[in-house]
């Protein structure tokens, strides 16, 4: 099913009270400036933004990471499908939709009962003191795992071997530690948060100590 009219339903989940925010656009106003989709409680808003190439850009805060996520897609697929869903990168949750307004409605709904399922049916304002608990979520094991492989291979970890070391990755309550198994020098990461993993992605060379 397509739409027939050139607009669309946005919505997300407002990470400061766990809301649902939605709002109509259409092709007219779109075109004519950024629309801010703000949540009552103002702890949030979502911004789309319809730029010169024909692409809209959507701004969207999420529940799990502190800084918002950018995501980019033809005005076709914005105004012409039934349901887009957008994940966080780093989670896979659904954290914004565009598309009818029945099936938007819908989507918003199937999350929140997902959000319940992963906090143990906590009401969804617990979100926000969800996301400052500490968190010992695989995807940080895999994220500090693939640069450590990395950092590995091109030679980058620095231990007190001579010859290159033997490294391993262990996974604790609130922390990952890299160990060299030859020379037990280690070094610690924090593992409250995906995102504490994601700054991780960032680094050049690992000195264990």
């Amino acid at each position: 099913m397509v739409l027939d009219k050139k607009e669309a339903t946005a919505a997300y989940r407002c990470p400061s009270c766990g809301s649902g925010v939605m709002s109509l656009v259409g092709a007219f106003s779109l075109s004519a400036d950024m629309i801010r989709l703000r949540c009552t409680c103002g702890g949030s808003e979502m911004t789309v933004q319809y730029r010169s190439d024909r692409r809209v850009r959507l701004t969207v805060p999420c529940l799990f990471c502190p800084t918002p996520h950018t995501y980019t897609l033809s005005d076709e697929m914005f105004f012409r499908r039934e349901l887009t869903a957008f994940p966080c990168p780093y989670t896979g949750i659904d954290i914004a939709f565009i598309g009818g307004k029945g099936a938007v409605i819908r989507a918003l709904e199937e999350s929140e009962r997902e959000l319940l399922e992963l906090l143990g049916d906590t009401d969804p304002a617990e979100l926000e003191r969800a996301k400052h608990r500490a968190l010992t979520d695989p995807q940080v094991y895999d994220i500090v795992n693939f640069v450590v492989a990395d950092l590995r291979d091109e030679g980058k970890i620095h231990c007190f071997c001579r010859d290159g070391g033997d490294y391993r990755v262990t996974i604790e309550d609130e922390a990952i530690r890299v160990i060299c198994a030859k020379c037990g020098a280690q070094a610690e990461f924090p593992a409250d948060s995906v995102s504490s993993a994601h700054d991780f992605l960032g680094a050049d060379s690992l000195y264990l100590r």
